[in-house]
């Protein structure tokens, strides 16, 4: 079958949205006539521009639609917009409620949602159930692909950093101290969840041996997270580069394309790290790495030693902190592992 018009609905996180790129690429690979329109939230909206598999970008303004009234007044005009593209297939990566009532008022006659679906989305969209079903959520989504007849040869993240970006990314590095053709790590310590989250003195042991090897640490991340960076900084030697806050997606996307290595835990910058095919030194403990660990082979995950590893709980009922038992100098290691296998 031919698809003219494809809705793809993934409106956030930040990582989940970097998961769900090789998706496009792999329908305009197999269809590429057909005019893909992706609906997403607005802090993923960066990463979709300027994507050559990416005809069309719909924002789903969120806060617009979590009052009654906002729904009333904006949700027919939303409707109309879905229904005005004529899409013949919506395919729905979120599996929650929100995004299958997006693909449902999309008006899409052929409607499918990855077998995970929860909140009830399986019963707006076909359940599709492939050969990845426990594997990595990359390779979930991909699963939908081929059940369309994508062909997947490679997996590709489709990700568009403009010159005018880039030029743009090195003007904030600069600013901030930063030389990109200098050795630097990209630290980042900010998560969503407490017990995702890798000590602070950790980070600054690591910065320090960083240092001593005369390879600049940079702390990157969001608004959220110009506290954690503080924190780095009053407990260190020397303080890092700091860049926290100051750029844009795709401005990230460079600068960590430009490290040795980018450190941290299951975050949307990790995510971010392996698509733009930088090295990662990543630290799990509440998540599982087989569905959420960077995607390729020359990463290392550090996986904390407990038993209750993969609880899958943001905060911890035995109130411990299980990341604190994966020390700096492991980590130092790892990187100074991954730094000489790129030099090679």
């Amino acid at each position: 079958m031919t698809y003219k018009n494809i809705l793809i609905v993934k409106l956030s996180a930040i990582g989940d949205v970097i998961h769900a790129l090789p998706v496009a690429h792999a329908l305009k690979q197999t269809y590429p006539e057909a005019r893909i329109t992706w609906v997403v939230e607005k802090p993923a909206y960066d990463l979709l521009t300027n994507n050559p598999d990416i005809d069309e970008i719909i924002i789903f303004d969120k806060p617009k639609f979590k009052s009654l009234t906002g729904l009333l007044s904006n949700g027919y005009t939303f409707s109309k917009l879905l229904k005005s593209h004529k899409f013949d297939l919506a395919i729905d990566l979120q599996g929650l409620f929100k995004s299958a009532v997006i693909s449902y008022l999309s008006g899409a006659p052929k409607r499918l949602v990855y077998c995970n679906a929860r909140e009830l989305s399986d019963k707006i969209g076909q359940r599709i159930c492939g050969n990845h079903e426990h594997g990595h959520v990359v390779d979930r989504y991909l699963d939908v692909a081929q059940h369309l007849g994508c062909k997947i040869d490679q997996v590709q993240f489709p990700m568009n950093i403009t010159e005018v970006e880039a030029r743009k990314a090195e003007a904030i590095a600069n600013h901030a101290g930063l030389q990109l053709e200098n050795p630097y790590v990209v630290l980042a310590p900010g998560t969503n969840w407490p017990t995702k989250c890798w000590p602070i003195t950790h980070f600054a042991k690591l910065a320090d041996k960083l240092y001593d090897d005369n390879i600049i640490p940079v702390i990157i991340g969001g608004p959220n997270d110009n506290r954690l960076a503080r924190e780095i900084i009053e407990n260190t030697k020397i303080p890092p580069i700091d860049i926290t806050g100051k750029t844009s997606m795709k401005q990230l996307a460079y600068i960590i394309k430009r490290s040795m290595t980018f450190v941290g835990g299951d975050t949307g910058p990790m995510h971010l790290a392996s698509a733009v095919c930088a090295p990662v030194v990543a630290m799990f403990g509440p998540t599982d790495p087989a569905r959420n660990g960077p995607y390729g082979k020359k990463h290392i995950v550090l996986t904390a030693p407990i038993s209750c590893k993969g609880c899958w709980k943001r905060t911890c009922p035995k109130g411990q902190r299980c990341l604190d038992t994966i020390d700096a100098d492991t980590v130092y290691k790892a990187v100074e592992s991954v730094i000489n296998k790129t030099s090679i």
